[in-house]
């Protein structure tokens, strides 16, 4: 075996790089670091002019990389789904600031919010200031509550 051996770990490592980025991270980054420990191996092997040194360094960098450090990076790269604005008050309990009938809108505090709010359907009972109500959906800017 020659040098070809190292280029060829290079080549096939910048091919992963450029899969990853063409993907769109898909792989989770996996494919772009596997390749970076590729073109360093060949790299490595390259410098030293040893193709077995160059196969080593690539072997042990993905293998380091697939052991130690994918879960670490897989923890960071993972986005945590929390609710935002507007879907966090759904099922949250508010306090009336004006009364809220049939067809007559009032205000809800929910959280340190004040919110317009109407009672959902089938609900006709009248809530006055300082009942306590749960959110049931939002509409708009509007809270449907009960």
């Amino acid at each position: 075996m020659g040098n070809w051996v190292n280029w060829l770990l290079v080549i096939g490592g910048i091919v992963c790089v450029i899969m990853e980025l063409a993907l769109g991270a898909l792989t989770g980054f996996d494919l772009a670091l596997l390749g970076a420990s590729l073109a360093v191996g060949g790299g490595i092997g390259l410098l030293t002019g040893s193709t077995k040194i160059g196969l080593l360094a690539a072997g042990v960098l993905a293998l380091l990389y697939l052991a130690v450090f994918r879960s670490w990076l897989k923890t960071k790269l993972t986005v945590k789904d929390q609710a935002s604005n507007v879907d966090a008050v759904v099922g949250k309990t508010g306090v009336v600031t004006k009364r809220i009938a049939v067809r007559e809108p009032g205000m809800v505090k929910v959280g340190a919010e004040i919110w317009r709010a109407e009672l959902t359907g089938g609900d006709d009972v009248a809530r006055d200031a300082g009942a306590v109500v749960v959110v049931q959906s939002v509409e708009g800017v509007t809270l449907r509550v009960r």
